[in-house]
C-alpha cells in the first residue's frame, strides 16, 4: 500500500467520521508498512494509538479492504517504535511484537482536546430537541428555567441541577438543549452528554483493559457533565463509586454536573445513600405530568413544523383538542399519533377530521384510555358541586342534585367503557332510559348554556389529569 492509496483512503475517513474526529484522532496517523496482513501506523502517543485502536480501527480495516488491500489488524507504534495492542484481537494473523501500553505521562494526557471528550458522545445529539422547540407550560416551567440558567454557561449557582419526572415529559429534551446552547454560546467549554448506561460501560471496559488513569482522567477533564437516566447505575456497586468520586472531583474544581432520573434521588431504589446526598445538594426539579393546554401547545407546535413537509394537508377544528384530551400520559406517544397521522393522510389525500383520526389511531387511543371508574366521576363531581356523594346517587330530585347527577351520567358516558343499564345500576339502580335522557340533555345544554360547558370541561380535565 502506497502513500498515495493511504491519501486518497483518508478522505473517505473524513467523510465517514467528521471533520473533528478526523482532526484528532485520523489525521495524526502516518501510515508506515503493510506487512503480513499487518498495517502498521506510527501515532505520536500511547493514548492515541489505543484510542484509534478501539474506536476506528473497524472502519480503517472496512475502507483498507475495500480499497483491495489485505489487512487483518492494525498496528500503532511510537515515536520510540514500540506497537500499542492491535485491535481486532480474535482475528487469527500473524503474529505481531507488541507490548503493553505504557501510563500515560501527564504531558501525554494533557493532549486530549474538546473534540476528543466530544467523541465521548456515544449518541450524538438530537438537533430536534433545542429550547426553541420546547414548548413551555405550568407544568415544566421551573425546570426550563433551570436548565436555561445552567445553558448560559456562567458561574454556577446550583450544583448539580437534578431534572426527574416520569417517561415522555421532557427531560432528555431539556439536557440536549443545554448541551446545544453551551456548544453554540460557549464553544470553549468540554461539554459532554452520554447516559448513566453508557458511563457504566466505559467504566467496565477501563477496567477490563487497565486504563482506570485514561477514564479518570477523561472524566474529570470536562467543564460539564451530562448524565441521563442515572437511577441504571443503582445496584452497581462499583460504578456508583466512580461516579461518586467523579462528582466530588468535579464539584470540587466548580464544574457543573446535570443529571437526569425517573424519579426523585432519594427514591431509586439500591442507590447509594452518599449517592443520593451529593444529588440532593443542588436544585433538583420534578418534571410534572403535562396539562391540557401543554399538550395542545405542543400538538400546536408539531402542526408548525409539519407545514412545510406537507403544506397540502388541513386538519379539521377540533381534532388537535380531542388528541390533547384522549392522549395524555406520554408526550413521545402524543407526537408519535400526530406523526403517524399526517403521514397516513398525505398517502390517503384526505383531510385528517375525525373519523381519519379514530381509523388511523385507534390502537393508540385504546392504549392511552386511563381506566376511569363510575365512582370516580361521581366523587369528583360531588366535590366539584359541594353535594354529598349519597345526594349524586340518591332519589332526590331537586334541581340542585338533579343536573349534576346528569353530568355526572354525562361523564359516565364519555369517559368509560360502561353501558347504559350499568351506568344506571351505579346511580340507585335507575333506568337506562333515565341516564340516556340526562347525556342527551347535557349535550344540549352544553351548546346553550356557557357554565355547563365550563363545568364539564372542568371536570373533564380533572378526571384526565
Amino acid at each position: 500500500m502506497t502513500q498515495e492509496k493511504w491519501g486518497q483512503l483518508r478522505n473517505k475517513l473524513l467523510k465517514a467520521v467528521g471533520k473533528n474526529n478526523y482532526t484528532t484522532w485520523i489525521e495524526p496517523l502516518e501510515f508506515q508498512e503493510l506487512q503480513d496482513g499487518v498495517a502498521v501506523f506510527s501515532v505520536p502517543t500511547n493514548f492515541m494509538g489505543n484510542y484509534v485502536s478501539q474506536n476506528f480501527a473497524d472502519l480503517i480495516l472496512y475502507e483498507m479492504n475495500t480499497a483491495g488491500e489485505t489487512v487483518q489488524r492494525l498496528a500503532f507504534r511510537v515515536a520510540a517504535n514500540s506497537p500499542v495492542r492491535p485491535s481486532n484481537e480474535s482475528v487469527s494473523a500473524p503474529a505481531v511484537a507488541q507490548v503493553a501500553p505504557q501510563p500515560q505521562s501527564l504531558s501525554q494526557q494533557a493532549e486530549v482536546s474538546g473534540d476528543a471528550l466530544e467523541s465521548l458522545q456515544a449518541a450524538p445529539l438530537d438537533a430536534r430537541f433545542t429550547f426553541d422547540s420546547f414548548v413551555v407550560g405550568k407544568p415544566n416551567e421551573l425546570a426550563h428555567a433551570a436548565a436555561r440558567r445552567v445553558a448560559e454557561g456562567g458561574p454556577v449557582t446550583f450544583n448539580p441541577l437534578v431534572l426527574y419526572g416520569g417517561v415522555g415529559l421532557g427531560k432528555t429534551h431539556l439536557m440536549h438543549a443545554i448541551a446545544w446552547e453551551l456548544k453554540t454560546k460557549r464553544p470553549e467549554l468540554n461539554v459532554l452528554y452520554l447516559s448513566a448506561e453508557q458511563f457504566m460501560y466505559r467504566f467496565v471496559r477501563a477496567l477490563r483493559e487497565r486504563r482506570m488513569m485514561d477514564f479518570k482522567h477523561l472524566f474529570r477533564s470536562v467543564d460539564v457533565l451530562m448524565v441521563d437516566d442515572v437511577q441504571f447505575i443503582a445496584g452497581k456497586d462499583s460504578t456508583q463509586e466512580e461516579f461518586f468520586h467523579t462528582f466530588n472531583a468535579l464539584v470540587d474544581q466548580n464544574k457543573q454536573i446535570i443529571i437526569s432520573a425517573d424519579r426523585a434521588p432519594g427514591e431509586i431504589k439500591d442507590l447509594e445513600d452518599r449517592v443520593k446526598s451529593r444529588l440532593q445538594c443542588g436544585l433538583v426539579v420534578d418534571l410534572h405530568p403535562t396539562d391540557y393546554e401543554l399538550r395542545l401547545g405542543i400538538l400546536q407546535n408539531k402542526v408548525q413544523q409539519y407545514s412545510n413537509t406537507y403544506p397540502d394537508l388541513t386538519i379539521a377544528d377540533g381534532v388537535l383538542e380531542f388528541l390533547a384530551h384522549r392522549i395524555s400520559t406520554n408526550v413521545r406517544v402524543l407526537e408519535g399519533a400526530l406523526t403517524r397521522l399526517f403521514a397516513f393522510a398525505s398517502l390517503v389525500g384526505r383531510e385528517i377530521d375525525m373519523e381519519l383520526t379514530q381509523d388511523c389511531l385507534a390502537d393508540v387511543l385504546r392504549a392511552s384510555e386511563r381506566k376511569i371508574t363510575v365512582e370516580e366521576i361521581q366523587r369528583k363531581v360531588s366535590d366539584y358541586y359541594n353535594i354529598r356523594l349519597s345526594d349524586i346517587i340518591g332519589p332526590k330530585r331537586l334541581r340542585s342534585y338533579a343536573r349534576p347527577r346528569q353530568v355526572a351520567m354525562y361523564l359516565c358516558k364519555q369517559l368509560t367503557s360502561r353501558s347504559l343499564p350499568e351506568i344506571g345500576r351505579r346511580f340507585g339502580g335507575r333506568d337506562h332510559t333515565t341516564v340516556m335522557h340526562g347525556v342527551k340533555r347535557i349535550e344540549e345544554l352544553k351548546t346553550t348554556d356557557g357554565q355547563i360547558a365550563e363545568d364539564v370541561e372542568m371536570l373533564r380535565r380533572a378526571l384526565e389529569a
